[in-house]
């Protein structure tokens, strides 16, 4: 098998390939150009999206050219693979700011710097809005329509799935999107491969039948495991939701926090996918006798690292280690928490103990927090909070002027007072 394929099997990315040979004489000859799409529903991607651009990143650093597509046309209508409902539609002005905001999380894996030389293996980012939007409709069933089978495409699971529950025409329309955007990306760039989720098989193998019937070159589809937690849950969920890469949505401490907190069981699978260590000196972290915790401290780290940067991952390891270990919270320690700042008038006034902690990460709504101070987890520095009703002002603050606020033994959160 080729050396770059071979490199995404041994850390477990590959779940299926249309033709694993022919992938690899290809990829042996030299550089290919492959892509990857991401719709921006939101103005941020969450770790679960990141699988497909890691991988990206493999082969970019094997030489191949990587195309990363934003979905800006695509992004309009909603793709149903994977999903229970439809998506919420969004306004082209919703989609044009998520788009924007996308770009800079992408390329903390993914080099679209200028590279020296030839460029080969330089990234480049496309929006397929510039060329659906302007699609004549009639054109397009004439040219692209007719090639798609009914039948055929209410096999794949994605829409067998959808079916149960409903499935609208603009949906069904999509997997005729995103195959047209493989045949654009093949015409117009000599983009011969797409990868992505093991969810987007159909739509993949869709997009190489049309450019086959297009009369263009033979094409390529190579799908990722979808990746689930050793608890069952999906990966990038947590309690607090999603664990988006916008540091205003998902904290850069919080984020350490996630992967420092992770299963046992699964921290070495995220070693190899989700950070870029070496094969080998991830493998040290399998040997007897090693401690779990030294390896989930570097998973947290790297991943924060590559997401944050290290001046974010410095602080947020620091933090999280002086937290742990119950000693006096240094300055460098408590920058790496969330934040919350409050005047000094309003707390001078009193803030309910409910009001105060629905404020920060630690609980999403009233009712959350009460649930937290009735079950013994609120504390203020060392003071226990056990009354709901507790009125919290400036006699909480600790010599440097500051509370931290606790959920159980491990969430923190830090309030500043100006």
């Amino acid at each position: 098998m080729n050396e770059a394929l071979q490199t995404l099997a041994d850390r477990g990315f590959i779940k299926a390939c249309t033709d694993y040979d022919a992938l690899s004489d290809l990829m042996d000859k030299g550089p290919v150009t492959f892509y990857v799409g991401a719709d921006p529903t939101g103005k941020s991607l969450h770790i679960g999206h990141m699988v497909p651009f890691f991988a990206m990143h493999h082969l970019q650093l094997a030489g191949h050219n990587p195309i990363a597509l934003v979905g800006g046309g695509t992004a309009m209508i909603g793709d149903p693979s994977g999903k229970t409902e439809m998506r919420k539609m969004l306004t082209p002005e919703q989609v044009e700011q998520n788009c924007k905001s996308i770009k800079d999380q992408l390329g903390t894996v993914v080099d679209f710097s200028e590279a020296p030389g030839t460029g080969k293996g330089k990234a480049v980012m496309l929006n397929n809005a510039d060329w659906l939007t302007g699609l004549n409709y009639i054109t397009f069933l004439r040219e692209i329509g007719r090639h798609f089978s009914v039948n055929r495409m209410l096999t794949f699971e994605s829409y067998k799935q959808r079916l149960e529950r409903g499935l609208s025409f603009i949906e069904f329309n999509y997997q005729l999107l995103q195959s047209y955007d493989f045949h654009i990306l093949n015409r117009d760039h000599g983009c011969r491969l797409q990868i992505g989720g093991d969810d987007q098989w159909g739509n993949i193998v869709s997009g190489i039948e049309l450019i086959r019937k297009l009369g263009g070159e033979e094409c390529y589809g190579l799908t990722f495991n979808l990746i689930t937690r050793a608890d069952g849950h999906k990966m990038g969920k947590s309690e607090k939701g999603a664990v988006f890469l916008d540091p205003e949505l998902y904290s850069p401490y919080d984020f350490y926090q996630y992967w420092r907190n992770v299963n046992d069981a699964d921290v070495v699978k995220f070693l190899k996918l989700f950070t870029f260590l070496p094969l080998e000196e991830i493998a040290t972290y399998e040997e007897e006798g090693v401690n779990i915790n030294e390896a989930k401290e570097r998973l947290a780290y790297e991943q924060t690292k590559i997401v944050h940067g290290e001046e974010e991952a410095e602080k947020a390891k620091t933090a999280a280690k002086a937290m742990f270990k119950g000693v006096d919270l240094g300055q460098s320690a408590r920058e790496g928490m969330p934040t919350l700042t409050l005047s000094k008038a309003e707390l001078g006034s009193g803030i309910g103990v409910l009001d105060l902690f629905s404020r920060t990460d630690l609980a999403a709504t009233n009712s959350d927090a009460r649930r937290l101070v009735t079950g013994g987890g609120a504390w203020i520095g060392e003071i226990k909070i056990s009354d709901p009703k507790a009125m919290i002002d400036l006699s909480f603050l600790d010599d440097v002027g500051e509370m931290i606020l606790r959920a159980g033994k491990k969430r923190y959160f830090r309030i500043v007072v100006e």
